[in-house]
């Protein structure tokens, strides 16, 4: 048995076509959010995308996006997928090694639980994060899952720097597309209790 982890060719298209650097923060969050919202719209996936960027040169390793609902995948999540996908390009599994440049997660949403577990384990050095998990949730109904309380300052004790609400505003509305073009919420059969 094997799995095969893809992009739609939509978004292997647009890769080709990204510049060689993209220096701003913003500007690398703005290219993110667009492969959301073109996830929205080609219908490939949930209303999510992250990218990998050399932090400091600003050189695109990759962009990917949500791939759960096509692929059948529940981990399918376009952190996932974009951190695979980058560290086969690179060659190494960890894209902190040494020999490497420093890299940079751009992410159009809030790491969800298990999203926030890759982090430490995919050698990236910062992350920049739009929309909060408040906000996926509250607009478009996704169960981001319990996430360690102070999330923040345990990825700041292993080296990785986070930089929070960067275009938010952006991302929401990618995220009110999806709701209002009646694509499904992909949520597992579990119920919340209150305790």
């Amino acid at each position: 048995m094997n799995v095969t982890i893809d992009l739609p060719p939509w978004a292997v298209r647009e890769n080709a076509n990204l510049p060689a650097t993209i220096e701003s923060v913003e500007d690398r969050m703005r290219a993110v959010i667009r492969f959301s919202q073109l996830n929205v719209q080609h219908q490939t996936g949930g209303p999510f995308a992250a990218g990998v960027f050399e932090k400091e040169s600003g050189k695109p390793v990759l962009i990917g996006v949500n791939r759960v609902m096509p692929l059948g995948i529940s981990s399918a999540h376009a952190e996932i997928v974009t951190l695979m996908l980058a560290q086969a390009k690179v060659g190494s599994f960890d894209l902190g090694a040494e020999g490497l440049p420093e890299h940079q997660l751009v992410i159009s949403a809030q790491p969800c639980a298990m999203c926030y577990g890759s982090i430490p384990w995919s050698g990236v050095r910062s992350i920049v994060i739009a929309a909060s998990s408040q906000q996926v949730e509250s607009i478009a109904g996704f169960d981001e899952g319990a996430v360690h309380p102070q999330w923040k300052e345990e990825l700041g004790r292993r080296g990785i720097e986070v930089t929070e609400n960067v275009l938010a505003d952006e991302a929401c509305k990618v995220l009110q597309a999806f709701v209002d073009s009646g694509q499904a919420v992909y949520n597992a059969k579990t119920v919340l209790k209150d305790r």
